[in-house]
């Protein structure tokens, strides 16, 4: 049961006017681009030196694409979780590049892909807001920008393709070691035929009052996105880093498979925001991990909507004393999608601390799962953690499973974990269309409340965006059972 505070009278107003502002955007465009260079259907050792030859690596990062070529095929497509067997893997294309150029001026992106990410507001968006971005179009990065405010201070902000011919070495101290090629298979597919992601590095002592944000676009169909991200948060630093993914609907599925790698150094903060709103063909198959130090904070801060299947699961390591990390996630499962998301904390140092807060709604027939990990190692003492499982059902049809994992093995531990799962009642329906709202509007505000904990930790300019998107959702609904 959601309930509402009938008291609130100000703040209703305030939320029924917003609602009723609300437009549905259509994400689900897609642009005649055809790529100007492209390795056809399926992966094998050709496809991936031939990859690594066009982007003209080094020899270090070909013998690395060509391991995890090897782990991917010796892996078994995973089989504990959702069906994954709608992954063509023969009639995906691996690596599409859109254009020639890599450029820092805007004005310089080819025009269609300009009006892309126009349509998507991202050029407003860093004029508003940001401290740099970067622009994933397909397989490739074209167009990265750093305030030079930053870019004076020593900050590296850039696709990660980049940022291996410019700064290889600082590159090579930090790929793959948080997520090795050998982690999962779809970790190993990344290894393989990664391209484009971003690269962000903050020195020591550097605190960045503005958000950092990389958007991905996947435009073709039947096509694989495979970007690696590093963000790595030096000693006494502070950053905040977005992350935003769209993808057009097709008849054939595509497949998104996603590195994320953070390394928060001692004393550092680092806050990693993500607002996924895949199209109902893709496959979302992402890795996050971040390293947490000493005395240093991680923050995931998650919105996972749209996809045909999700598997998302960020991690943290507390690695030294007094680290600490939060995940909290919002999950939507729409009509045929199944969200199989969660977050995993892993303790292994004395006085450290987790809290994991997973929001699930499901819509029609959409399955949300929740499935975590939480590992307190002997001799992590007087570490701290709580786990907290929240489920919404829209209707009859939907449904809602948890499957917690949870090893304590250090005694002066303290661990909680507690779970709910409710439905739209109906006096909170009749109550709100008493003040004019339609059935669908109600059931939006509702949705927007149960969310609200969550949704206060998103930017404001990315929380609006956020309401859009669940309520082109729940207008998809008609009538809710």
């Amino acid at each position: 049961m959601v309930e509402i505070d009938l008291k609130r009278e100000g703040e209703i107003e305030k939320l029924l006017n917003d609602l009723k502002s609300i437009k549905n955007p259509d994400y689900e465009f897609h642009d005649s681009l055809k790529p100007v260079y492209s390795t056809g259907k399926g992966l094998n050792r050709k496809v991936v030196e031939e990859i690594s030859e066009v982007k003209k690596e080094p020899d270090w990062m070909r013998r690395l694409r060509l391991k995890a070529l090897e782990v991917f095929e010796s892996k078994p497509v995973p089989t504990w979780g959702p069906d994954l067997s709608g992954i063509d893997w023969d009639n995906t294309s691996y690596y599409n590049r859109p254009d020639e150029r890599r450029v820092n001026d805007w004005e310089d992106v080819p025009d269609q892909i300009k009006e892309t990410f126009q349509k998507l507001g991202i050029p407003e968006m860093e004029q508003k807001y940001l401290a740099g971005s970067v622009a994933q179009y397909d397989s490739e990065g074209v167009y990265h920008n750093l305030r030079k405010v930053w870019e004076d201070k020593g900050v590296v902000f850039m696709d990660l393709d980049s940022a291996v011919q410019k700064y290889p070495d600082l590159v090579k101290d930090y790929y793959c070691r948080a997520v090795p090629v050998s982690d999962n298979k779809f970790a190993a597919l990344n290894g393989a035929a990664w391209s484009g992601g971003s690269f962000l590095y903050v020195p020591k002592g550097v605190q960045i009052d503005m958000p950092l944000q990389t958007y991905f676009r996947m435009n073709g169909e039947g096509t694989g996105q495979f970007e690696h991200t590093i963000v790595v948060a030096d000693e006494g630093s502070k950053v905040h880093y977005i992350e935003g993914c769209t993808a057009p609907r097709y008849d054939r599925n595509s497949l998104h498979s996603a590195i994320v790698e953070i390394y928060v150094h001692r004393n550092a903060r680092a806050r990693y925001t993500s607002v996924q709103n895949w199209s109902k063909s893709v496959y979302n198959m992402p890795t996050k991990r971040a390293w947490v130090d000493a005395n240093a904070n991680m923050e995931w801060v998650g919105g996972s909507l749209g996809s045909k299947v999700t598997m998302l699961y960020p991690s943290s390591y507390l690695r030294g004393p007094y680290a600490s990390a939060s995940n909290l996630n919002i999950s939507l499962a729409g009509a045929g999608t199944v969200k199989d998301t969660g977050a995993k904390a892993i303790h292994l140092a004395p006085h450290t601390t987790s809290k994991i807060v997973a929001k699930s709604i499901s819509i029609e027939d959409g399955k949300a799962i929740y499935r975590g990990l939480l590992r307190v190692n002997k001799g992590a003492e007087y570490s701290k953690s709580r786990v907290q499982c929240d489920a919404l059902l829209i209707n009859d049809k939907s449904s809602s499973y948890t499957f917690p994992h949870d090893e304590v093995y250090e005694p002066t531990a303290t661990f909680g974990h507690e779970a709910s799962v409710g439905r739209i009642g109906t006096e909170e329906l009749t109550y709100l269309r008493s003040r004019g709202l339609t059935e669908d509007e109600a059931s939006s505000m509702i949705v927007l409340g149960f969310l609200d904990d969550v949704m206060r930790e998103i930017p404001m300019e990315f929380a609006v965006e956020m309401n859009r998107l669940i309520k082109l959702e729940m207008s998809k609904l008609g009538a809710v059972g």
